[in-house]
């Protein structure tokens, strides 16, 4: 068996805004495996800025991973590198798979059955997320996501209210991620507000590593709070209980790429469970590769809420795929090809 990575950099469409700047490019990394005929592709989906594996010997941890398979010697410990471990994780699996990138068989896969997803509205100039905001609902979405926290709040405020103006709670859901935009002390007055629109959810209102902080904020939100970044980097079975017991969130986010793949992921929900959370997973900007991989993970979990897995849009040099979104719901279409990366 042959082992090797590549570097690809996907182009978005137009730039999203979020709280920690504006995003026009995403790279990632792919294993590709082939063996006895048979190829496997895995994307390391590396988020700059947030992944804790975002660091200068990256490429050096590929190389090492790859020269050790190819030599036969055991692949060093990735807990560190939690995206390598998902791109290694999904390689393997679309290598022994029955069919190519199915690596979840399921009525998902047959096209049979869809995935509710929300609508992604990037942050920018309030003319510009109201008409990502129209687009979503003419484009038949039950559940909007908005990111929120680095433009004028009465701003924010306002979009949320041109919302509900015309969609009651039942008609549309929305959901807000601020990424850890509020302070501690003025998260209570925002949250507030923000529940004044019979919001779903906000994500991560302030930033990671405040746990004192966010437990307080959840022990009293009027509004259901989901952790996000403050999973990233939390490894360790007790610190991931001590997290849970300490914070008490309502909500978990799951990005496989960022936690290190499924197995994590199994542990999260399991923890969730425990401690009667409510948790949804969402891609990190992954190409189709890696959101097919999410997408046939998360539907075999039964999840009935609306999932963050609509990114496949997002670049013009994404990789054809049979993802589709029909009306607010993510579709695998097997009678569609996939268009590989070239692999040179």
């Amino acid at each position: 068996m042959k082992a090797r990575w590549f570097k690809y950099i996907l182009q978005l469409k137009v730039p999203g805004g979020t709280s920690r700047g504006v995003l026009r490019e995403k790279p990632s990394w792919f294993f590709h495996f082939e063996k006895e005929g048979k190829s496997g592709i895995g994307e390391c989906g590396l988020l700059p800025g947030l992944s804790v594996d975002d660091r200068p010997d990256y490429e050096s941890k590929l190389d090492e991973v790859v020269q050790a398979f190819n030599h036969g010697e055991e692949i060093p410990n990735l807990r560190d590198w939690p995206s390598i471990a998902f791109g290694w994780e999904m390689a393997m699996a679309d290598l022994h798979a029955d069919k190519k990138h199915q690596l979840f068989p399921s009525s998902f896969t047959e096209g049979s059955a869809g995935i509710d997803i929300n609508g992604l509205v990037w942050m920018g100039k309030p003319e510009t997320m109201r008409q990502q905001i129209d687009e979503k609902l003419r484009a038949g979405f039950h559940c909007i996501k908005l990111k929120i926290g680095a433009v004028d709040f009465a701003d924010e405020l306002n979009l949320i209210r041109h919302i509900r103006k015309d969609y009651s709670a039942a008609d549309i859901t929305i959901r807000v991620d601020a990424n850890g935009a509020f302070s501690p002390t003025d998260a209570p007055e925002k949250l507030s507000r923000l529940a004044e629109f019979d919001l779903h959810s906000i994500e991560q209102p302030i930033a990671a590593g405040n746990w004192d902080a966010m437990a307080a904020l959840c022990a009293n939100s009027p509004l259901a709070i989901a952790l996000d970044e403050e999973l990233i980097g939390i490894t360790d079975d007790a610190q991931m209980e001590s997290l849970m017991s300490t914070i008490r969130p309502q909500a978990i986010i799951l990005k496989p790429s960022l936690l290190g793949g499924f197995a994590p992921c199994d542990q999260w929900i399991t923890l969730a469970e425990k401690h009667k959370t409510t948790w949804w997973a969402t891609s990190a900007l992954e190409s189709n590769i890696g959101l097919n991989a999410i997408a046939q993970y998360t539907f075999t979990k039964n999840n009935p809420l609306p999932q963050g897995l609509g990114t496949g849009q997002l670049y013009t040099n994404n990789f054809d795929s049979p993802l589709e979104i029909v009306n607010g719901k993510l579709f695998y279409f097997p009678e569609k090809e996939w268009d590989d990366p070239k692999i040179e």
